[in-house]
């Protein structure tokens, strides 16, 4: 099943984090492969022409966290949003932060 079509599962610990070859394979199903930093979180920048859009961006991913209960944390600026995502129960990356990833990508090309 796709990144795109999953749902994200609770996490409260207990779980394994990703070895850096699932990093590898669970981000390179994404359709911008985002930067991945020390096996731990991944990160990208997303680019807008006015403040507005950038909040609409922010506004939209926090519906999406809220739905699917995974929570990144974004870095805005006027025209761009730094989103950065990892699982802080686990200190580090599981499957639910490239899902957030993918489902951020979509909405992003939607805008």
């Amino acid at each position: 099943m796709q990144l795109i079509n999953k749902k994200c599962k609770p996490c409260e610990g207990g779980i394994p984090k990703l070895t850096s070859p699932e990093i590898q394979l669970l981000n390179s199903q994404l359709k911008t492969p985002w930067t991945v930093i020390d096996d731990m979180k991944i990160t990208r920048d997303f680019h807008f022409k006015d403040f507005l859009h950038t909040i609409i961006f922010v506004n939209k991913l926090a519906e999406i966290a809220e739905v699917e209960g995974h929570h990144p944390v974004m870095h805005v600026y006027y025209s761009k949003v730094q989103v950065e995502l990892w699982t802080h129960a686990i200190l580090g990356l599981s499957e639910n932060d490239f899902i957030i990833a993918a489902k951020t990508d979509r909405m992003f090309e939607s805008l």
